[in-house]
């Protein structure tokens, strides 16, 4: 068996076929609990609701339209990313919680990860029970039995795709809650561009098309651009010389411009979802105010929205790479930062260009968030806010990063199959 040149035999030969099938699998388990319905409810009317509103239309698109068809999966793997935001959240702030994380290892990770799964419950339970109530008049007959198991079926959905989030994390072809995020999104484009493609023939909006469609494709350049760009911080080791007495070989700090990814945008999208909410839960006029102001048609929505998400990006940046503890990580592995004193001086240093890449992540999260009123008023058609530039990064972050995996998967196929190739020659020649 041949460890060289033939791609299509590594491939087959590798174990990513089997790791591509279950992926495939799991991911049609995903979207198979969109279309199991809940019983006695007006769905279409329902729908229709859902799609008049801008910021519950946006939430539906990423959960692949679970909400508006009111499916067992309705809640989506938002619970599971709720709790992973509040655990992450104590982290920085409960010294215990912090040393499971960071410092009793593998046990350690797995007891912080229970914990998430259990927040993750709670949060589904809460949620299940809201969304019934919020569904009561939709409901052909609504009871306290329906209730009861209608948010017993919800919040068992929202924990199988938990379990099918961790067990596409473990294939290790990308991280499970991402790409469960794709596969709903992915699912919701040909209905978004037959939508446009009805809007301006219907309209005789041809130009207005092909400025959508150089639209589209600007900001999936701009995104793919901007996702690979990386600021490289040179660093020097004191143990790594060559013979000539300079270094052996050229070691960087990679960090992201976009190192928060989409997060910011979904932070920031939630809570400007809140005050809706509450409206549809108390009937309260002033909060039918406030919504209609903070939502897509408002006039406080786009300042609000980039200022959260310029907020969040900050904060999400430092949450993710703590300056301190990579200045901590370089001095006890003898390397350095050129031109820059180890400890305190480093950590300044790298804190200073996190805040300076925050800036340009805020300026490009932002831009993707106006994106689509910037394209409606361009072209005069309308379908583009439910897939905006926010659906694009996510995509287009998630193939990327997947790509790279399986390309990884490959190189370490070659690596065992070289490991076998070298046990049996040992053992044949063994006497």
């Amino acid at each position: 068996m041949g460890v060289g040149g033939d791609g299509g035999a590594d491939f087959w030969n590798s174990k990513l076929p089997g790791k591509l099938a279950t992926l495939a699998a799991l991911l049609i388990v995903s979207r198979v609990g969109v279309y199991i319905p809940l019983e006695g409810v007006d769905r279409a009317a329902f729908a229709a609701q859902v799609q008049a509103s801008g910021l519950l239309g946006y939430v539906d698109t990423l959960a692949g339209g679970s909400i508006s068809k009111v499916g067992v999966f309705s809640l989506g793997i938002v619970p599971y990313i709720n709790s992973s935001i509040i655990f992450q959240l104590l982290a920085s702030a409960v010294p215990s919680l912090q040393k499971l994380q960071k410092e009793e290892g593998e046990a350690g990770r797995r007891t912080f990860a229970q914990y998430q799964r259990y927040g993750a419950l709670a949060f589904a339970a809460v949620q299940a029970v809201g969304q019934c109530l919020y569904l009561r008049p939709f409901v052909d007959d609504f009871s306290v039995g329906w209730l009861a198991s209608s948010s017993l079926s919800l919040t068992a959905g929202a924990m199988v795709l938990v379990w099918l989030s961790e067990a596409l994390t473990e294939l290790k072809l990308g991280n499970g809650t991402s790409l469960l995020i794709f596969v709903n999104i992915l699912s919701a484009l040909p209905l978004s561009a037959g939508q446009t493609l009805v809007q301006a023939s219907g309209a005789g909006n041809t130009a207005g098309l092909a400025a959508f469609g150089a639209a589209f494709l600007a900001i999936t350049a701009g995104i793919v651009y901007v996702q690979e760009a990386e600021r490289r911080i040179p660093v020097a080791y004191a143990s790594r010389y060559a013979a000539q007495g300079g270094l052996a070989k050229a070691s960087y700090l990679p960090f992201k411009v976009n190192g928060a990814g989409v997060m910011p945008i979904i932070f920031a999208s939630s809570l400007l979802a809140l005050p809706a909410t509450l409206a549809r839960l108390t009937g309260s006029s002033q909060l039918d105010g406030l919504a209609a102001a903070l939502g897509p048609a408002g006039g406080a929505y786009l300042p609000v929205n980039v200022a959260l998400i310029a907020f969040f990006n900050y904060f999400y940046t430092f949450l993710q790479l703590d300056p301190a503890d990579v200045a901590d990580s370089l001095k006890k592995q003898g390397a350095s930062v050129p031109g820059v004193r180890p400890g305190r001086a480093t950590a300044d240093y790298l804190a200073g260009v996190l805040e300076r890449l925050s800036l340009l992540g805020s300026a490009f999260l932002g831009a993707l968030a106006a994106a689509p009123a910037l394209v409606e008023a361009t072209t005069g058609l309308t379908t583009f806010r439910g897939f905006g530039g926010t659906s694009i990064l996510i995509l287009v972050g998630v193939a990327t990063d997947s790509a790279r995996k399986v390309a990884s998967e490959l190189v370490m196929s070659k690596y065992d199959q070289l490991d076998d190739l070298y046990t049996q020659d040992s053992k044949q020649n063994k006497p």
